[in-house]
């Protein structure tokens, strides 16, 4: 069976070029986080996936539901995935949507932990330096993990820099018992 991202992508890329070439990339992306936040919803799922419902009828409820969050495109776009058996695939779907938007309007998503909440003033440091050493606007993640004791963890794609005090006795013990 296939991961749900990579059946996501083909929705998703279509959804971002549409998107795109209409002008409403912020639309979309409401859209999508609206979709994504209803079927993150157990129950909900659950009755996507009851036969007795039937398609139909989950989608009406579902409309119902997207009221004021879905315009006449977006309406369409969920009729498709309903039809398709793919409307629990809206989380994934919104995930890739952003990958897209993110790479197209240059800015790369950066997570940092730290073991202790980074000041204003530090944040704004770290996110100066970041921007120059990756060459394009970040938007940073900020998350707190005591277990690294001391320093900072950065993720920024596939690159990870390891400044944390955890990471360096990491290091220490591998050279040590190498």
């Amino acid at each position: 069976m296939s991961e749900p991202i990579t059946l996501a992508r083909p929705y998703a890329e279509a959804a971002f070029k549409h998107a795109l070439e209409s002008g409403r990339l912020e639309q979309w992306s409401k859209m999508l986080a609206f979709l994504a936040a209803a079927l993150s919803d157990p129950e909900l799922v659950a009755l996507a996936q009851n036969p007795k419902i039937g398609k139909e009828r989950f989608l009406q409820i579902l409309l119902d539901i997207g009221k004021g969050y879905l315009d006449a495109e977006g309406q369409n776009f969920v009729k498709l995935l309903v039809h398709n058996d793919r409307i629990t695939l809206a989380p994934q779907i919104h995930e890739l949507f952003e990958r897209y938007r993110a790479e197209h309007e240059g800015i790369v998503d950066v997570e940092v932990r730290t073991a202790y909440p980074l000041e204003a003033e530090d944040q704004a440091k770290l996110t100066r330096a970041l921007e120059k050493a990756l060459g394009r606007k970040i938007r940073l993640q900020l998350a707190e993990d005591r277990d690294l004791i001391g320093g900072v963890v950065i993720r920024a794609g596939d690159k990870v820099i390891d400044g944390s005090v955890r990471g360096r006795l990491e290091r220490l013990a591998k050279r040590l018992y190498s």
